[in-house]
């Protein structure tokens, strides 16, 4: 167990200190997704351009805390490529890993987050990426937390009026109640 913790320390930390895709707005991005983490104040925008079904180019921009910056990072790179049907598999099967403990199997390079599950308040920082993901894959306007929708947000956070804003529920990413954990 030793070794997987020192993996998982050494991907997270390269991918904090080197984010992949990062600060791009890729050209001819044609879908975009924003949220917010009010407990880490983890905020990002994820970027993608789609042709023919498959997620051609994807970018990140944003600030947030070491684990929410690496799954940002790590997220990119495994769905770059991909078909939106996989890339939305691939989301799920994050969720399921992270939240309900799952096996992560058929994740490929993500599967390492699963070493976020020893640390629990973190789990929220882990999947931030991948819920804007998910609004991206939707072009949804909207920003999407992981909180509830009526968080105060903090003094220069451009968070949309409540109504606008969705809670996404953790078991398939739609618009939902949410639960503390």
């Amino acid at each position: 167990m030793n070794d997987m913790r020192s993996l998982y320390e050494e991907v997270i930390l390269d991918h904090n200190r080197r984010p992949r895709n990062f600060q791009k707005n890729p050209p001819g991005a044609d879908h975009h997704g924003h949220g917010f983490n009010p407990v880490c104040n983890d905020e990002f925008q994820v970027h993608l351009k789609i042709e023919d079904g498959v997620i051609r180019d994807i970018g990140f921009e944003g600030a947030g805390c070491a684990i929410s910056t690496a799954s940002a990072s790590i997220m990119t790179e495994a769905v770059k490529g991909k078909r939106v049907e996989e890339a939305e598999r691939l989301f799920r099967g994050v969720q399921d890993m992270l939240i309900r403990n799952g096996g992560g199997e058929n994740l490929g390079k993500a599967s390492i987050l699963a070493g976020v599950r020893e640390y629990p308040m973190r789990v929220k920082c882990a999947t931030l990426a991948w819920r804007v993901l998910h609004a991206a894959l939707e072009n949804r306007p909207d920003m999407v937390t992981t909180e509830n929708p009526s968080f105060v947000a903090p003094p220069g956070c451009a968070v949309p009026a409540e109504e606008e804003t969705h809670d996404i529920d953790d078991a398939d990413g739609k618009p939902g109640a949410h639960e503390s954990r």
